[in-house]
């Protein structure tokens, strides 16, 4: 059986995506692995599903999973590609579409001038929500690594994010802290690590290990997250501008109980066919 499938990218975060609407399949963590080889498949960070939804007050159903076959709650910059490629492919007419994804359902709006924003909904703080184990919400925490300690600010935009302030991008321990910050305990569903570098109020530079991924060019609930962090913290005032290896997102927040608003690009590739 073939299956046709679009890749696309999201400043350089780059995804595979099926339409299961006009196609019909049963996709399982398996075929995400093989497929998200870069030497022996199509090669990605993340695998797209466009569904039909649950319940008529939305438009899809939006299902991710990474390179390495987990499926992951929510991804961003895949968010913007989703929008992008429902309307190319005529799935919908709607400019505002609503979807549904595991962590709850966000909002996509495409602009008139071909950028997405999306509504990513308030982040959620409390530790046991991220989830994150600690006795009470801070803006902060310390974190022991290898015997040094490490202060994060701890958020979830849908999936648990930690977020640590360096000094220089470029020169953060992103390989070397990354994956045993993904794997630490104190985060039972594992953790995407921010390493964020702030510039001034409303500019700075991120780098981002993915749980199940390692780094990528880009990583939208990972730009969100960190810009919650950097305005709780004081350090940066709304809107924020990140520049992240693959490009830049636009991040906008009111403060506590207010949604997470992220507008950036969204690429198509090529078109492809896939063997199942």
């Amino acid at each position: 059986m073939l299956l046709r499938f679009t890749k696309m990218h999201g400043i350089g975060n780059d995804f595979m995506v099926l339409d299961l609407i006009s196609q019909h399949a049963h996709i399982q963590p398996k075929h995400a692995k093989a497929w998200g080889d870069r030497n022996t498949g199509v090669g990605f960070d993340q695998l797209l599903l466009v569904e039909a939804p649950s319940s008529p007050d939305v438009d899809f159903r939006y299902r991710i999973f990474n390179a390495d076959g987990s499926e992951v709650e929510q991804c961003g910059n895949g968010a913007r590609c989703f929008a992008r490629f429902v309307v190319d492919k005529r799935l919908t007419v709607k400019k505002k579409i609503r979807v549904e994804t595991k962590s709850g359902v966000i909002e996509l709006n495409l602009r008139a001038d071909g950028q997405v924003t999306v509504d990513m909904g308030a982040p959620r703080l409390v530790p046991a929500d991220i989830p994150f184990q600690a006795d009470r919400e801070a803006l902060s925490y310390q974190v022991e690594v290898d015997g040094q300690t490490l202060e994060l600010a701890a958020v979830s935009m849908g999936n648990p994010h930690a977020v640590l302030r360096v000094e220089d991008a470029d020169s953060a321990p992103v390989h070397e802290l990354g994956p045993k910050m993904e794997h630490h305990p104190r985060f039972p569903n594992r953790v995407n690590v921010g390493f964020l570098q702030v510039q001034d109020r409303h500019h700075g530079r991120l780098r981002v290990w993915e749980r199940g991924a390692g780094e990528t060019q880009a990583c939208g609930t990972g730009a969100c997250a960190a810009a919650v962090a950097a305005i709780r913290h004081g350090w940066m005032d709304s809107p924020v501008q990140l520049e992240l290896p693959g490009g830049k997102l636009t991040i906008e927040w009111a403060g506590p109980g207010q949604p997470v608003m992220m507008t950036g690009p969204a690429v198509r590739v090529y078109e492809g066919q896939v063997r199942l």
